[in-house]
């Protein structure tokens, strides 16, 4: 059985609820989580609320995966982690959390196995719910160096994407996408060479 397998029972992409912050910086994460469930669906999805959080149970090439949005709103993210991972008995290390990465420019992934939130607090949320920093992320880089000029982070990170930026969010959540589809079938070390 192919290396992922083994790897990945939960996929949880960060975000806040609420159709004001839909399609903001901050959110990439629910729309790739988004984007993942309808290319592996071969039928409606039917999210349901549990755990604080949206949850869909999809079998993927004969793994069952759990997708989730938690609905704690980004700096509470762990919450909804931890009563998950609790219920199903998940450990930290099956996780994949996606989320975005101030740091990193537009248009660019960096998956990883373990390591610091680097300073995001839905990350820092769920490492400090989990006390472990032994879980594997995605990270999309969200940076604009000309916003930054006029905004600070806080409301950098909850600016829409700008219509200038639309093809390349539209490129990177579809890499992101298969990025995630090659983390569950031929495992990270496979990833971590084809997409860092």
């Amino acid at each position: 059985m192919p290396e992922g397998y083994d790897e990945v029972k939960i996929i949880v992409g960060l975000g806040n609820p609420g159709a004001q912050y839909k399609y903001t910086r901050h959110n990439i994460g629910f729309i790739v989580v988004q984007k993942f469930a309808v290319h592996i669906a071969d039928r409606d999805l039917r999210w349901q609320e549990k755990f604080q959080a949206q949850i869909l149970f999809h079998q993927f090439q004969e793994q069952e995966v759990v997708l989730v949005k938690p609905l704690t709103y980004m700096n509470l993210s762990g919450k909804a982690v931890k009563d998950i991972t609790a219920y199903y008995n998940i450990g930290a290390e099956q996780l994949l959390v996606i989320y975005d990465d101030f740091h990193l420019p537009l248009g660019r992934i960096r998956i990883r196995k373990r390591g610091s939130s680097g300073g995001h607090h839905g990350m820092d949320s769920i490492i400090d719910s989990l006390k472990s920093e032994d879980i594997p992320r995605l990270r999309i880089g969200i940076r604009n160096d000309q916003l930054l000029k006029y905004l600070d982070y806080t409301d950098f990170v909850l600016t829409n994407f700008l219509p200038e930026e639309k093809e390349v969010v539209e490129n990177i959540t579809n890499r992101a996408v298969q990025a995630i589809e090659d983390i569950l079938v031929k495992g990270y070390e496979f990833a971590m060479r084809e997409y860092n």
